[in-house]
């Protein structure tokens, strides 16, 4: 393949149509269901699904069949086939669903306010991941255009990963025979360490939630005189959480949500560490003299990819403090989120977190652990040298540095999945959320010249992917 028509081809469609369609995309509100119960009705998410298909079908791809699939009562489900020189079977994955719009963003930008400024599209859903269709079908046309030779390609955007994809395996399960036996999966959902490299995903987290409830008395009391009497739901929840999480440290306690560090992780993470150094601290924004949990890169990047972590996302219960009486609280409501490893069954860690959680009550309140979202991690197999070859050219022809490899802190629910369905697949697992990209927080941005490269490198493996295949 020619790399330079490759790079002009990309470059070409990312700046004449993948972008304009992008900004078309962010201005859609098509929240995930579990933040829009009422999303059938608003029509947001058939107004993104028809955005996609429409692009998709005027594309340049021979023998492209493209199909809405719908299930009763379930988000649509877009499938596409693409006939290719060999049987064996490429699945591309993204979604088009997004998070709900968060508060913080800059006065000249919003979730639904698509920003093109120093390279960077501003606004919900563009790198996570809106462009995983659009990206797809370019690396394919790409090749297309010079008549390379490539394997049937199966590209599939749901609209329910960010709910946890729980509508997915109900479509794997009625396109199992249309989907085949993927002998390479590409999955554009995930995130990158910087800017100026192919890096590729080894590793995610799974995750848990659920909602922690306290109730002590029947009503509020004033709080001088129920106060060193009525113990407050903030201290039995400070009580509680320290069943989990040592307070000093933020080590997660429970046996139940560890899991051993495999050798190659660890090696992993020592290379990326040098990598990258102090810039994994430098990407967050901490405030003044404020700084990480440990001061050695290689300990961040596994605290992130393969320890347990814990995060208490919304409460109820609490006025805000313009409406703050001297009352002591009657309940109090909270929503734990916990990562787990990538090999920790998150059925039985939820399980544990509710035995531990309503044992024992502090002073005989009230406790209970609602279950809600759960999603088992994923760790990759050992990546075949054929695949590693074309990574390590592709991250060299189109960023001139070398391949690098690193575990997500963050779930795909589909990973997990394929894995099982598929064991014998391997994967490329990448994508556009780096430093500073901020995906479901305010200002999250797609990093255009990554797009660009990440694209090419994709068009680069399923070209070499038929070479190997070719060759038997």
């Amino acid at each position: 393949m020619d790399s330079q028509k490759i790079r002009q081809f990309v470059n070409d469609q990312w700046d004449k149509t993948i972008v304009p369609e992008l900004i078309e995309f962010i201005k859609i509100p098509n929240k995930s269901p579990a933040f829009d119960s009422d999303w059938e009705q608003h029509g947001f998410m058939e107004q993104a699904v028809e955005q996609i298909v429409n692009w998709c079908e005027a594309q340049v791809i021979p023998g492209l069949n493209l199909e809405v699939v719908r299930l009763p009562g379930r988000t649509p489900l877009i499938f596409m086939d693409i006939p290719g020189e060999l049987d064996d079977t490429v699945l591309l994955y993204g979604h088009l669903d997004k998070q709900p719009e968060m508060v913080g963003w800059d006065v000249d930008k919003g979730p639904w306010k698509p920003l093109l400024q120093d390279g960077k599209l501003y606004g919900r859903g563009g790198a996570d991941d809106g462009y995983a269709a659009y990206a797809s079908l370019t690396a394919i046309a790409a090749l297309k255009q010079q008549n390379i030779p490539m394997a049937r390609c199966v590209v599939i955007i749901e609209a329910c990963e960010e709910s946890g994809s729980y509508d997915l395996p109900f479509y794997v399960e009625a396109l199992r025979d249309r989907i085949g036996e993927p002998d390479l999966v590409v999955c554009l959902d995930a995130g990158c360490c910087n800017y100026d490299q192919l890096w590729i995903t080894t590793s995610l987290r799974g995750m848990i939630s659920g909602t922690l409830s306290i109730d002590i008395i029947k009503e509020g009391i004033h709080s001088g005189f129920a106060g060193g009497i009525v113990p407050s739901t903030f201290l039995i929840l400070q009580q509680l959480l320290s069943r989990l999480e040592e307070r000093s440290s933020g080590k997660i306690l429970p046996k139940e949500l560890h899991e051993s560090i495999p050798k190659a992780r660890q090696e992993e993470a020592q290379h990326t560490g040098k990598i990258l150094g102090q810039a994994i601290e430098s990407a967050y924004p901490f405030v003044e003299k404020a700084h990480a949990m440990d001061s050695d890169p290689a300990e961040l990047i596994l605290n992130r990819t393969w320890r347990p972590s814990m995060e208490v996302i919304g409460v109820e219960g609490i006025p805000p403090i313009k409406d703050a009486g001297n009352v002591l609280r009657p309940n109090l409501k909270v929503q734990l989120s916990l990562r787990i490893p990538p090999t920790c069954d998150s059925s039985k860690a939820q399980k544990a977190i509710k035995t531990l959680l309503e044992s024992d009550a502090p002073y005989g309140a009230k406790i209970t652990f609602e279950p809600q979202d759960k999603a088992n991690g994923w760790n990759a197999p050992e990546v075949a040298p054929w695949l590693n070859r074309s990574f390590e050219e592709a991250s060299q022809v189109f960023y001139e540095q070398p391949v690098a490899y690193t575990g997500e802190g963050g779930t795909i629910p589909f990973m997990g999945m394929l894995g099982d369905l598929f064991p014998k697949a391997q994967f490329m697992i990448t994508g556009l959320l780096g430093p500073g990209s901020n995906a479901h927080g305010p200002n999250e941005f797609l990093h255009i010249e990554m797009g660009k490269g990440l694209t090419c490198a994709v068009a680069m493996v399923l070209a070499q992917h038929y070479d190997h295949r070719a060759k038997g």
